[in-house]
């Protein structure tokens, strides 16, 4: 039933993925974006952390992509926001004059005024979002089939995608009524956006996430149906072999398998995988519960990710359809 209640993953316009940091969410919207090109679709990954981190999974030699962004491999692009370049590009097509508006943001006590605003750079990164997904090629068809953000943590995720509403609510004409008036119609279409919280099989994580989504549903009029668990420990022991520990355990402590560690040893070992895999699953059914939501997990890789190759293999799991844990 679980399977039939959720679109494709990458059917959604714009996938914002949140979590805690350390939970993976980087890798995991760098995932999404290399399975999306690979699927065919053209693609972005759009950063929002003052340091880029997509880039040195995709081509760790190659060049930053900065702001302008650039192609990094067919179909999948890659960009960081940068606020005040977003602000003076805003400026520069609503006042002209982009020579006098470049001079003005990059002023050092315009940008320390600026840095003591509340909510513009949410709106300002929202806003060139929502302007990327408008953005059409010739032939009339979107420049981008899918657009993935790397969001603010967890701890500001909600506020982030709460900025649009709140400027409707106040300010009550002019353009940037109407502009946040149309990021808000992005960021609340179930249709073409898409929250995807990103935790681990762990208490803290498991905590906030429950308390995020908790948030997203009260707060903000964003859709989230699933619930990414990353770094997830797999059953310990192969098919047939389920009680191994147990085994072991049985055998003289200083029972040896040629060039192996003594039998209690190995027991003691196996014994740790299982509790690892048991308060894993524990975590997992936790937070699907309660959050109601199904589960996407993905494999603990034992070296992290770290290269192109360690996000090719979080991409089956990512697109595979949620599950409510059994």
């Amino acid at each position: 039933m679980a399977q039939a209640m959720h679109r494709d993953l990458l059917d959604h316009r714009l996938v914002i993925v949140t979590g805690k940091g350390g939970t993976g969410k980087t890798s995991v919207a760098a995932a999404i974006g290399l399975a999306a090109a690979s699927a065919g679709k053209r693609v972005l990954v759009a950063e929002m952390a003052s340091d880029e981190a997509v880039m040195p999974l995709l081509e760790p030699d190659g060049a930053p992509a900065g702001y302008p962004g650039r192609e990094v491999l067919p179909g999948l692009s890659v960009m960081r926001v940068d606020p005040f370049a977003a602000l003076s590009e805003y400026l520069a097509l609503q006042l002209g004059g982009r020579l006098i508006v470049d001079r003005v943001v990059a002023n050092r006590g315009f940008r320390q005024l600026m840095n003591g605003a509340p909510g513009w750079r949410e709106l300002i990164t929202l806003g060139k979002v929502w302007h990327i997904e408008q953005m059409k090629k010739a032939d009339g068809s979107p420049r981008y089939d899918l657009i993935v953000v790397d969001a603010p943590a967890t701890g500001h995720g909600v506020a982030f995608l709460n900025v649009p509403r709140v400027v409707v609510s106040a300010v009550r004409t002019g353009p940037l009524r109407r502009h946040s008036l149309a990021v808000e119609d992005l960021i609340e279409d179930p249709d073409r956006t898409l929250l995807l919280p990103v935790t681990l099989a762990e208490e803290l994580p498991t905590r906030e996430t429950v308390e995020l989504v908790a948030r997203v549903r009260e707060e903000a009029g964003v859709r989230v149906d699933r619930v990414v668990v990353n770094g997830v420990a797999p059953p310990p022991f192969p098919s047939g072999l389920e009680d191994l520990d147990v085994a072991l355990r049985a055998l003289p402590a200083d029972a040896r398998f040629g060039a192996l560690p003594p039998a209690g040893v190995l027991a003691d070992c196996a014994s740790f995988l299982r509790a690892r895999h048991a308060l894993n699953r524990g975590y997992v059914e936790q937070v699907s519960e309660l959050t109601g939501l199904p589960v996407l997990c993905l494999p603990l890789l034992v070296d992290g990710v770290e290269r192109r190759e360690d996000l090719v293999r979080l991409a089956d799991p990512l697109l595979a359809a949620p599950e409510l844990p059994a």
